[in-house]
């Protein structure tokens, strides 16, 4: 397994996953289309944060369900705690050092119509 590291842009803000990245999710919802992120699934036990974290903001909007952080200097949002699974992390590969973004296979997530994007995905990975 492959421990990835990476910040904001400024570098306040810094964290490192373990884990093999060869797929991200790209939204589409309000938030994520603007920002640009391709995002990448990890949880507590393969997650760590390095540096930073009194630099963090928190945005909810919505349901106030997902924690997207960004860094309160430079402004860019490195990881969010996703709606779909809000005890989990997603990463945005674009923050992430070490990845080809171009040999990436991208999802698209129609986070638009969250509630029945949320359903078609979560069947998928089930079966």
């Amino acid at each position: 397994m492959t421990t990835h590291q990476g910040s904001c842009h400024c570098g306040r803000v810094s964290f490192e996953f373990d884990g093999d990245v060869g797929i991200a999710i790209e939204c589409n919802c309000s938030i994520c289309r603007r920002k640009g992120a391709l995002w990448h699934g990890t949880d507590d036990a393969h997650f760590r944060l390095l540096s930073g974290e009194s630099d963090l903001g928190v945005y909810r909007f919505g349901t106030q369900t997902a924690s997207h952080y960004f860094c309160t200097t430079c402004g860019v949002s490195p990881f969010s705690h996703p709606r779909i699974a809000p005890a989990a992390w997603v990463v945005n590969l674009r923050c992430v050092d070490d990845v080809d973004l171009s040999k990436l296979k991208v999802f698209p997530f129609d986070g638009q119509n969250w509630e029945a994007a949320a359903q078609q995905f979560l069947k998928a990975r089930a079966g």
